[in-house]
C-alpha cells in the first residue's frame, strides 16, 4: 500500500508541521493494542547514527515477530530518534534510504509496519531541529501519542519493544501496558535502569532480542 502523510507534506517527506516523520503505511482495524518497536538495536543492528544503506542487518526474529503481528491484525508502529538528522551528520534522504533497505528485506519475509514516526529534534540539534526537551523525543510520548491519535489504538493493552531505558520509559508515560526490554543494543547495560521502571500497572520484560516479543500477551490475544 502507499505510504501517506499524516501530516502535512514537507520538502517531499511525509513530515508534520512540527518537522516529525510521520508516515501511515497502512490503515489497521481502530481500538486495537498495538505492538512499538524501537529501530536501531531491535529491527536492525546498532550502528551510531545509522545512515548508509550497506550498514544496514536486520536482526535474526525481527521479520518473524512482524509477520505474527501483522497475521493477528496487531499493528506494528516503528517509532525512533534521529538526533543523527538533528546535529546534521545525515538528511532525511539518508533516513529513507535506509529505511526502504529495512522495508525491503522485512517485506521479502512477510512484514510489513504499520506506521512509521521519527523525531530529529535533540538538545544538540542545529536550526530548527534543537530543542532542549521536544515531546516526541523519547523518552517523551509524543510519537506513541500520535500513532495512537491517528491509527485509532488502544494504548492500555499494547506493548513496545526497545534496547534502551527511553524506550521504555516513553512506553510508561503514554499509558502502555508495558515494555520489553532486549538485549541486543544497549539494552544489557540498560536493563537495571529500565527495570525500576516497573510498576503494579506497567510491566517491564526483558528479552534476549525482539525474537522474544513473540511471548508477549497482546500474541495470545490476551490483553491486559
Amino acid at each position: 500500500m502507499t505510504a501517506a502523510t499524516c501530516g502535512g507534506p514537507k520538502s517531499g517527506y511525509p513530515l508534520d508541521g512540527d518537522g516529525i516523520w510521520c508516515e501511515v503505511r497502512r490503515r489497521a482495524r481502530r481500538n486495537g493494542a498495538a505492538l512499538f518497536v524501537d529501530r536501531d538495536g531491535v529491527v536492525v543492528k546498532e550502528i551510531d547514527h545509522l545512515c548508509r544503506v550497506e550498514d544496514v542487518a536486520v536482526l535474526s526474529g525481527a521479520a518473524a515477530v512482524i509477520s505474527a503481528a501483522n497475521r493477528q491484525g496487531i499493528p506494528v508502529v516503528l517509532i525512533t530518534n534521529q538526533a543523527g538528522i538533528g546535529r546534521g551528520l545525515y538528511g532525511w534522504a539518508d533516513f529513507l534510504a535506509v529505511q526502504n533497505a529495512i522495508i525491503a528485506v522485512l517485506e521479502a519475509q512477510g512484514a510489513r509496519f504499520d506506521a512509521v514516526y521519527a523525531c530529529p529534534h535533540h538538545p544538540s540539534g542545529k536550526g530548527d531541529f534543537w530543542h532542549p526537551d521536544h515531546p516526541a523525543r523519547k523518552p517523551n510520548p509524543g510519537m506513541i501519542l500520535r500513532a495512537a491519535a491517528d491509527l485509532g489504538l488502544d494504548l492500555k493493552r499494547s506493548w513496545l519493544v526497545g534496547d534502551k531505558t527511553i524506550d521504555v520509559e516513553a512506553a510508561k508515560r503514554a499509558g502502555l501496558a508495558g515494555a520489553m526490554q532486549v538485549m541486543t543494543g544497549y539494552g544489557a547495560a540498560e536493563w537495571p535502569s529500565s527495570v525500576a521502571l516497573a510498576t503494579a500497572i506497567f510491566e517491564v520484560r526483558q528479552g534476549r532480542s525482539i525474537a522474544d516479543a513473540a511471548t508477549l500477551p497482546i500474541f495470545a490475544g490476551l490483553g491486559l
